[in-house]
């Protein structure tokens, strides 16, 4: 998420009411969620666990509930609710606006699109030519779609990232600033769901293929010529590398790297990342011949077992 112009340090610490460590004039251009920040970005972190991590990482800028001195060109706003303030930072700079009509006027709709009944097209969204948009498909938020995207029936893209902060008393949403892009000739089944970035952008690349009752978690990139059969989820900030296919009911935990050309069979759960070119089966997912072998040694233990 881009700041409207840069921010000094000073000016955002007075804005949050809080103690900084570092130069005044330390300039701070926007903010992201951890997984993808860059230089010039503010990031949360409000656990000793990742600290570390926070302050060694690209943003320049660290919104953090522990006084220390900030590192080498970098500065540091001291707040108590690290998490409550990055929140309010992203709801002023990025509000998501409210709209009244199944079609907002400010949307942008290319030469020969087509929308279904019940559609709902969202003032953020800019759409390419001749995209195909089927019934009660919902998009929401900041969502661009580029030249011939097939969107079917019951399609939800733009809804809120599943990213929670666990209290006591219940659990505490992160606000979503980010958006969708879907590049060009992307087919999309009926009733997948692709969550928005907290602050960045959910991408799908161009001619990739999702069947019905996929899930794409926040912030998330899939490459071109991808294809994913029905009920494949995708957790948040995975990176997926061109002509990947997960076949149906596959998993993806948050985080990993799928590899150009990998092929993961059905049922497969992908709890780190993988290397591409290989076909991988199992869970944890592994080569696929040797998990066959696994499970074919395990098929022999009550034989072998007998035998002693």
């Amino acid at each position: 998420m881009d700041f409207p112009r840069p921010y000094r340090l000073d000016e955002l610490a007075k804005w949050l009411d809080c103690p900084f460590e570092g130069p005044a004039d330390h300039s701070v251009r926007g903010a992201n969620e951890i997984h993808r920040v860059r230089p010039g970005d503010l990031v949360f972190v409000d656990h000793p666990k990742y600290y570390d991590k926070a302050l060694e990482s690209p943003a320049t800028t660290i919104l953090i509930n522990q006084q220390r001195k900030a590192p080498e060109g970098k500065g540091l706003l001291i707040s108590e609710e690290p998490f409550a303030d990055f929140n309010r930072l992203t709801r002023f700079f990025e509000p998501l606006p409210h709209f009244h009509q199944s079609i907002a006027p400010e949307a942008e709709i290319g030469e020969g699109c087509t929308l279904g009944p019940g559609a709902v097209i969202g003032p953020l969204v800019k759409m390419g030519k001749n995209c195909r948009i089927g019934p009660n498909v919902v998009l929401r938020g900041p969502v661009t779609l580029g030249n011939e995207v097939v969107i079917q029936a019951g399609s939800i893209l733009g809804a809120d990232a599943f990213y929670y902060k666990k209290h006591p008393q219940g659990f505490d949403p992160l606000h979503s600033a980010g958006g969708v892009i879907v590049e060009d000739r992307v087919h999309l089944g009926a009733s997948v769901t692709i969550d928005r970035g907290v602050s960045d952008y959910t991408i799908i690349g161009a001619n990739s293929i999702l069947d019905n009752l996929v899930q794409i978690g926040h912030d998330t990139r899939i490459g071109q010529r991808c294809l994913f059969a029905a009920q494949v989820g995708v957790a948040g900030c995975v990176d997926i590398e061109d002509e990947v296919t997960l076949w149906g009911q596959v998993g993806v935990a948050s985080g990993l790297t799928i590899g150009r050309g990998a092929v993961v069979m059905a049922q497969s759960g992908i709890s780190k990342s993988l290397k591409g070119g290989v076909t991988y089966f199992g869970y944890p997912a592994g080569e696929a011949r040797s998990k066959y072998r696994e499970l074919a040694a395990i098929r022999k233990l009550p034989e072998i077992i007998e035998q002693l």
